[in-house]
């Protein structure tokens, strides 16, 4: 059994300043005011930020030239600077890795598709959960993002998307680096801040929004209380308690009937329908009896209220477990579906660039 830490919590870091992204309406008003300017000046700020993605107060033309360096180094401190950014799938895939200003890093990766443009985006340096098939997990949490480091993630995706591409960042998946429940109130600003229209926020629709988490079953009822309305994503990974004690050590806290009973909470809560995320490893967790029994709990759990997405596993250095073989997953599918639970296979974006779910790393 693996020991787990009481709360899960970063290690005790500095985090960064405080960014204008950072605050609410009210207190992004106080913090103007505070400069000597007037308080319309907030909505200024916020409408640049949020609606015209302009992180840069001497960028920001309907400001006053003369405090535009008071506004920059009281309100917009640099917090992110790209080190890399390297691209695969014909350039519709692009992984960025970001350095903080403490020199932590962590990655973000942006995926274009037909119907959508989607964002994966971290909420912390590195993760605690110790999952041993990914490579996050095997190297350790280093710390929380803050709300404004989540949110410029977001803002750098929009602005690519707007200037290289003519298009709309349309999805936001917190399935980058860390467990974002354990962040949980900056996750949440944060949320609130991509939901809500200009210029209080990016204006994406809530129904757009995945959170993912590996069962932190408490927190997903609480998740469930705020009724955003964003997608809840649950890493399960396998339906049996033995197994996932290994696979997903939060098991050892949350049995997965816990886990599913949180995730029914969500799903009546909210309405929406409950993504089960499912790393499917050959000869681990790809038998037909664990379909079956995915199958039949999922069902019995969840109703129509659910929808499993198969993850072929992305290699991981030094790791040697491999992806199921594909009539092996399709028959794990076939029996999910025998159960009258929806399921289907992921399209993996990034494998080759090390982008792909469970390979950020954030290697420098």
């Amino acid at each position: 059994m693996v020991n787990l830490p009481l709360v899960f919590e970063a290690p005790r870091r500095g985090m960064p300043p405080r960014h204008f992204a950072d605050l609410d309406d009210d207190a992004q008003t106080a913090a103007v005011t505070e400069l000597g300017l007037p308080a319309f000046r907030a909505k200024q700020l916020a409408n640049q930020y949020f609606g015209r993605l302009i992180a840069d107060p001497q960028q920001m033309t309907d400001l006053p030239a003369g405090v535009r360096g008071q506004v920059a180094e009281a309100l917009f401190p640099t917090l992110l600077s790209v080190v890399r950014s390297i691209a695969c799938d014909a350039g519709e895939t692009r992984k960025t890795l970001w350095r903080a200003g403490d020199g932590t890093t962590f990655e973000s990766v942006l995926m274009r598709y037909p119907q959508r443009n989607t964002v994966c985006i971290s909420s912390q340096a590195g993760c605690g959960m110790a999952c041993p098939f990914c490579a996050t997990g095997q190297g350790g949490l280093k710390r929380n993002l803050s709300t404004a480091e989540i949110l410029e993630q977001v803002r750098a995706a929009s602005a690519t998307m707007r200037d290289a591409h003519d298009g709309r960042l349309s999805n936001i998946v917190f399935m980058g680096m860390g467990e974002p429940l354990a962040n949980y109130q900056r996750v949440l600003t944060a949320v609130r801040r991509i939901t809500a229209p200009p210029p209080h926020g990016f204006g994406i629709s809530a129904r757009s929004v995945t959170v993912s988490t590996v069962g932190l079953a408490p927190a997903i009822r609480k998740l469930a209380d705020e009724e955003l309305g964003v997608t809840l994503a649950v890493s399960l990974h396998t339906p049996d308690d033995e197994l996932r004690d290994t696979l997903v050590p939060v098991n050892n806290r949350w049995r997965v009937g816990e886990v599913l009973d949180a995730a029914r909470y969500y799903a009546d809560k909210t309405g929406r329908r409950v993504s089960i995320e499912y790393a499917l490893i050959r000869d681990v967790n790809d038998q037909p009896w664990r379909a079956d029994m995915l199958g039949r709990k999922l069902h019995a759990a969840l109703g129509p209220l659910v929808h499993v997405n198969l993850i072929p596993l992305n290699p991981t250095p030094g790791s040697e477990w491999d992806a199921s073989p594909k009539p092996v997953e399709r028959e794990f599918v076939k029996r999910v579906r025998a159960h009258g639970v929806s399921c289907t296979v992921r399209d993996t974006r990034g494998r080759e660039i090390a982008a792909a779910c469970g390979q950020l790393a954030a290697e420098g």
